[in-house]
């Protein structure tokens, strides 16, 4: 699940992503292997943890065509009602790397102990990370624009040159990456794909001892609305400089790694909404539905709501 929105729906909604499989790519057709790229994650964005359940056991289902789908099904629905009493849960309050703004980091900490009131037991940990915030998310940024640059030259091949008749309505900094990823070789990208792998490493060496990964959604509280319509984040948190495209965004090492996981309303500052997420083992799509569901019915957030529904323009 990346969230890539500065205003963050995310952190307003449950918004999922399920572990790599259990909804097919929808790119079998053009691309069976597209698989092997980040960020084919799919999930809903819905208002409850249950609706997220019922739409999940809607989309999810094997597809001959996709070379990475599951077979065998799950009641998602059903693990919205069980109990996450005994599970262990960690709690990482950045990531190891991530400037947190106070705010969030405030609401999310106190938010993460309503598992403890349900009868998981939480710690804090260290994640293991090794490389700096700023390289993860220009690592990000290199290998989704990768992704990006056929569709490029499909759209030119039918007539419509995107990178040059229409490049003035592309924002700059999505022409900088683009730019990057033309220059990238083969074995640059296979490069980069080790360093997603450390990623998977790091989460994965904390889930091989607790049941769920628990992190702040975002490092900042949402941004207004740039008047040119190209609204990006904070170019930096708590006086340390961070990418406003993606720095500020605590989802997108699921990306990379392909471990199940949501995000959760865990609170307001301010009045504004503050996410928090939860990622999960591989494949254990149900144990996050459960810790999510868990924690919206201790603490419900469907008032929020009244905030957009009352906001005068």
């Amino acid at each position: 699940m990346a969230s890539t929105s500065s205003g963050s729906s995310a952190s307003a909604f449950a918004s999922a992503s399920w572990a790599r499989g259990t909804v097919s790519s929808g790119e079998a057709p053009k691309n069976a292997f597209a698989g092997t790229f980040p960020f084919l994650f799919e999930g809903p964005l819905t208002r409850t943890v249950e609706d997220a359940a019922i739409a999940l056991s809607a989309i999810a289902g094997y597809d001959s065509r996709d070379p990475y789908s599951l077979e065998g099904t799950v009641d998602f629905v059903a693990a919205t009602r069980r109990s996450i009493r005994g599970l262990k849960i960690a709690y990482s309050p950045n990531l190891d790397v991530f400037p947190v703004d106070p705010r969030v980091a405030s609401v999310v900490a106190k938010a993460v102990q309503a598992f403890a009131e349900a009868g998981a037991h939480v710690e804090e940990v260290k994640v293991g990370l090794k490389r700096s915030q700023r390289e993860l998310s220009d690592l990000w940024c290199r290998m989704i624009t990768v992704m990006g640059l056929p569709a490029f030259d499909d759209f030119k091949a039918g007539g419509i040159d995107l990178l040059g008749d229409h490049r003035a309505d592309f924002p700059p900094e999505y022409l900088h990456w683009v730019e990057v990823a033309k220059r990238m070789s083969a074995v640059d990208f296979m490069r980069d794909h080790a360093i997603r792998t450390e990623v998977y490493d790091a989460v994965q060496g904390v889930l091989n001892t607790y049941d769920l990964l628990v992190t702040p959604t975002l490092a900042c509280l949402p941004v207004d609305n740039a008047d040119n319509g190209n609204t990006v984040g904070p170019t930096s948190i708590n006086g340390e400089a961070v990418d406003p495209l993606i720095g500020w965004c605590l989802t997108y090492f699921t990306n990379f790694s392909g471990h199940p996981s949501i995000s959760v309303p865990a609170g307001l500052s301010g009045g504004l909404p503050v996410g928090m997420q939860l990622i999960g083992r591989p494949y254990a799509d149900a144990d996050v539905l459960a810790a999510a569901a868990t924690f919206e019915r201790l603490q419900p957030w469907r008032d929020h709501y009244r905030i957009c529904a009352d906001r005068k323009f």
